[in-house]
């Protein structure tokens, strides 16, 4: 049997070996915390991307539906019409800029290097490309004020700029760089400060224009599939609601037989309706 000072010895061991294993679930707690956070940051910036490349022709068919069902519970009324119709962004006549071979390659690169921007199609980036207009601010001026409602992403052809935010600096940015692109995803204000730190020379396009863009390539393609499918003999018999869900997750993998396989593959082993 060890002696009292033993045993006081043993207790003082356990003691400190209990505060170390505690500062190492604090510090493991911390690090979860901040892990949380992290996850929760990188699902808004997920959230951010997918409605870029989410396809716009799913948010239309809800609205079709909807106007649909409207009618069918008030004859009375007439429905009003929606502002998304494929004839009328068909014959959309958006604006063209002349530029140099030299500055569409350079806002082309912009744009694929770009997070929010780079899954978009090559016709989509080339209509963005041919609609942007050039912008020029002198040094020290203020092109996004933090707070401010923005409706313009600009693509940085010549020149510098800092990027603040709460007053403290968190970049600077030359040629070939995109900036302000939330603008054109959410109506929301401005998360940052942009200031010139030179001359510059940009390329701007607003919300507006960019979403008619990604709405009439998402509405022609989501017809040009609903045509398609409906073209297949093995699709002839469901129903238009099963077609226009398989058109909005429809993707160009290779020769048509393909993409017959792909749609027949989802039908039979993913889609929740089947044929009886």
């Amino acid at each position: 049997m060890g002696t009292l000072r033993d045993l006081q010895y043993a207790l003082q061991e356990k003691i400190e070996e209990l505060r170390q294993r505690d500062a190492l679930i604090d510090e493991l707690e911390l690090e979860l915390d901040q892990k949380d956070e992290l996850i929760q940051k990188l699902q808004n910036e997920l959230d951010k991307y997918r409605s870029v490349i989410k396809p716009a022709t799913q948010q239309v068919v809800k609205q079709t539906e909807l106007h649909e069902h409207q009618r069918t519970k008030r004859q009375a009324i007439s429905a009003e019409p929606t502002a998304f119709d494929i004839h009328d962004l068909s014959h959309v006549t958006l604006p063209f800029y002349p530029k140099s071979p030299q500055s569409k390659d350079l806002i082309k690169e912009a744009i694929l290097d770009n997070d929010f921007m780079k899954n978009l199609e090559l016709s989509q980036i080339q209509e963005i490309v041919d609609c942007m207009y050039p912008v020029e601010y002198g040094k020290d001026s203020c092109i996004i004020k933090e707070g401010d409602v923005g409706s313009l992403v600009y693509v940085m052809e010549d020149g510098r700029v800092e990027v603040t935010k709460e007053s403290v600096k968190l970049c600077t940015m030359g040629p070939g760089k995109v900036f302000g692109e939330l603008a054109i995803l959410y109506n929301c204000t401005r998360t940052a400060t942009v200031k010139t730190l030179t001359n510059v020379k940009l390329w701007a396009i607003d919300r507006q224009c960019f979403q008619t863009i990604m709405m009439r390539t998402g509405l022609i393609k989501h017809t040009e599939y609903m045509e398609f499918l409906k073209s297949v003999p093995t699709f002839h018999e469901l129903p238009e609601e099963i077609l226009s869900k398989l058109a909005d997750v429809l993707e160009e993998v290779g020769p048509p037989y393909n993409i017959v396989f792909a749609c027949y593959s989802m039908w039979v082993y993913r889609l929740p309706c089947r044929r009886k």
